[in-house]
């Protein structure tokens, strides 16, 4: 079941938070958590039933491995269950995201002919599955301990950020649940989470499959051993930057503004990545819940900066690999993954470099600012085409198009109204074609349009800043800033008719948009 959908909008959502108001007010809360787990069960057995078997095993199996790792003690063997539990966790995912990929590479390598059905891909699996691998290492650090089942069951399904995150810890979402006031209804959580979750609805219905056709078809004929020119290349890869931007903002509006109508705040999974004056500063907004996952899981246990340059710069690329992986098996995946690792070993070295010759600056001026700004977003640009290509080479035909050796061309009904511009394109190369005219400018003016959204104007979160709208806003905004831009401190909600005029046409806008439904992007990682 999609959050944009009919069937979750007007009856999944509303019919599941009455039932755990009800519950959670004239029963005892175990009935409410009940329903929800319930509910959100539901919620993962609409895309195919059959594998609720496979949640209900895993959640089984890291309960009962989390509950003995908890039990605290230093016995013999602890340490063994942990990496046993580990490698299960892995293991699944391993079988079900990259046996196939595995297989084809072993083909392709030695001439064998191994074959096996096609494997599908279970939803969430790897969000999931991460989840509880914290869940695990958190247990044999005595940081946390569920002893009721019902509770973890909870933690691992709530619907809201099950199916792509935020990818949250046991002691930040479970806490919540034990508050009373949780199930009672209070008005400022419905009027918040309506509010965040609809400004979601709206990036992606609207914006973010807006866009989207103007970065399909030139991919896929990409795929099919089209040689796309210039313009059409550049448009289509910035087409597609935006569009996964809104469709994977407003996926994390849409999650954490359910959550909030049931009284849970979920932490900040999506701040402004497009602000972003550098690639470490990218990386600290987006997906920060899988950033900090493999900070805290992967970079610092294989030394993180401990143990020299080297090492750190070998550390980075090596979580960075990871980190493509996880988005899926391929190669293209592997080699953006490669990539961001090259982009923030460089980062660091400029750096450390600029401390040393004194040029640092914490307070940098604005055209530094723009200059930051520019160069990482060229480079995420870039790095996307090998996220979105379908194989490498498709990815290759797109990035010689942006490099300008498929050559120029413009439509020529575009050039004749640019007056004595026309001639003056001829003479440098520029071919003038037929056709493509429309296609030309309304790419232009979405990603114009989209562009200044997502770099000029605030996020859903700085929106909504006066309520809390996620898990240590505060903190986490002072420390990143507001990036290149301006500051708009005056676009601030309040329950107010204004405000609620603005909710109800985003609301509205969303909803006409739903015929044409479509996926999230992430829902394929």
């Amino acid at each position: 079941m999609l959050f944009n959908s009919y069937e979750f909008i007007l009856a999944f959502l509303p019919i599941t938070l009455l039932g755990f108001l009800l519950l959670g007010r004239f029963g005892d809360h175990r009935y409410a958590l009940g329903w929800l787990v319930l509910a959100s069960l539901f919620f993962y057995g609409w895309w195919n039933p059959a594998y609720l078997l496979l949640i209900g095993f895993s959640i089984a199996f890291n309960y009962m491995v989390g509950f003995m790792l908890g039990a605290g003690g230093h016995w013999p063997g602890r340490k063994a269950l942990l990496i046993f539990g580990i490698a299960v966790n892995l293991g699944l995912i391993g079988y079900f995201k990259y046996f196939e990929f595995l297989l084809t590479n072993t083909n392709a390598a030695f001439g064998t002919n191994f074959f096996v059905e096609h494997i599908v891909l279970p939803l969430a699996i790897s969000f999931f599955t991460f989840q509880q691998i914290t869940y695990l290492v958190d247990s044999y650090q005595q940081q946390a301990r569920e002893i009721s089942f019902l509770r973890y069951c909870l933690f691992v399904t709530f619907f809201p950020q099950l199916i792509a995150g935020p990818i949250v810890h046991h002691g930040e979402m479970l806490p919540q649940f034990a508050q009373a006031a949780t199930y009672r209804l209070r008005f400022d959580n419905l009027a918040i989470g309506v509010t965040i979750f609809s400004f979601g609805l709206f990036k992606k219905a609207v914006l973010a499959d807006g866009v989207a056709v103007y970065a399909t078809p030139v991919f896929d004929d990409a795929l099919a051993g089209g040689t796309p020119d210039l313009f059409t290349a550049w448009g289509a890869a910035l087409a597609y930057t935006l569009q996964l931007y809104f469709d994977f903002s407003g996926y994390s509006d849409m999650a954490i503004g359910a959550a909030r109508m049931f009284g849970i705040v979920l932490p900040l999974n999506f701040f402004s990545p497009y602000k972003a004056t550098s690639i470490i500063d990218f990386w600290r907004r987006w997906h920060m819940t899988l950033s900090r996952f493999l900070r805290d899981y992967v970079y610092i246990p294989l030394g993180g900066n401990r143990q020299g340059h080297a090492r750190r710069y070998g550390n980075l690329m090596a979580t960075m690999l990871l980190g493509g992986l996880w988005h899926g098996a391929g190669w293209t995946f592997v080699l953006w993954g490669a990539l961001h690792g090259g982009y923030l070993m460089i980062n660091h070295a400029w750096d450390a470099a600029a401390r040393r010759l004194g040029i640092a600056s914490d307070r940098p001026g604005q055209a530094r600012r723009f200059a930051g700004w520019l160069l990482t977003f060229l480079a995420v640009v870039v790095a996307w085409v090998l996220f979105r290509a379908e194989s490498l080479d498709a990815a290759l035909r797109m990035l010689e198009g942006m490099a300008g050796l498929n050559g120029v061309s413009v439509p020529a009904g575009v050039a004749l109204r640019l007056g004595p511009v026309a001639p003056a394109l001829e003479t440098l190369g520029v071919e003038l074609v037929l056709g493509g005219g429309e296609i030309f400018v309304n790419t232009c003016l979405w990603v114009a349009a989209l562009l200044a959204i997502a770099v000029l104007m605030p996020n859903t979160q700085q929106v909504m800043q006066r309520c809390g709208p996620a898990l240590a806003f505060d903190r986490i905004a002072a420390q990143l800033g507001r990036g290149v831009g301006p500051d708009w401190r005056a676009i601030v909600w309040s329950p107010s008719v204004r405000w609620a005029t603005v909710t109800a046409a985003a609301t509205v806008l969303g909803i006409l948009a739903l015929p044409e439904v479509t996926e999230f992007l992430y829902f394929q990682f």
